[in-house]
């Protein structure tokens, strides 16, 4: 059975205001400086090409795949969203430094959601199961290659969860508009549920967008 790989990158940046503030589901677009990075990225290295372009609905994935992978059909998973802060979207940890519920999440995220929104459980859930479905749809339809545009925290998630080899999901921060290239084989993800991570991406040199046969 042939594997498959996968292109897992992170959107672009968004206006320097929303740095340090909890901003998850809010669809924020792209600054003028990150979608300038992502064309500097992808004329210096080039983005590798994939059969089929998968994103984050939110705009600042959709946009950062408009950029880096042109006039290409986007197929949008509602899965591989942010995690939803809820009455906390838009605060900073500052806004929140008196509020007790901010300092129970603190203390255990993974069980305790902000007012609104979902635990970093739920979170997990979502992006595990949301990823397991895209594997399946992938063996399905034969594809080789795929693209992934989405938030960090799902990357990271995915990893930490999939990835080997193992680590914690902090290991696998990423920049914007870069992230990480797996390779699933179908025999190792349907015993143990687990795919290679053989690089970062971009890669270097250049590679084009275009399929190169």
């Amino acid at each position: 059975m042939q594997s498959y790989t996968l292109y897992l990158i992170r959107h672009g940046a968004i206006e320097e205001t929303n740095r340090g503030r909890y901003i998850g589901r809010t669809d924020v677009h792209l600054s003028e400086k990150g979608k300038q990075a992502l064309l500097q990225i992808s004329e210096q290295f080039g983005y590798p090409y994939a059969e089929e372009i998968y994103a984050s609905p939110l705009q600042r994935c959709t946009e950062t795949c408009a950029l880096i992978y042109p006039q290409r059909e986007i197929q949008t998973v509602p899965a591989f969203s942010e995690c939803d802060f809820g009455a906390w979207e838009g605060k900073s940890a500052m806004d929140l430094a008196g509020d007790p519920n901010f300092a129970a999440w603190l203390q255990n995220s993974d069980k305790t959601p902000p007012p609104g929104g979902e635990s970093g459980k739920e979170f997990a859930v979502r992006v595990c199961r949301g990823f397991e479905h895209l594997v399946e749809d992938l063996s399905a339809k034969g594809v080789r290659s795929a693209a992934l545009v989405t938030h960090g925290g799902v990357i990271m998630t995915i990893l930490a969860m999939f990835g080997l080899p193992q680590a914690e999901s902090y290991r696998w921060r990423m920049d914007n508009g870069y992230g990480f290239a797996v390779r699933v084989t179908p025999m190792l993800w349907m015993r143990d549920r687990v795919m290679e991570v053989f690089d970062t991406v971009p890669f270097a040199p250049k590679k084009s967008v275009s399929e190169e046969e």
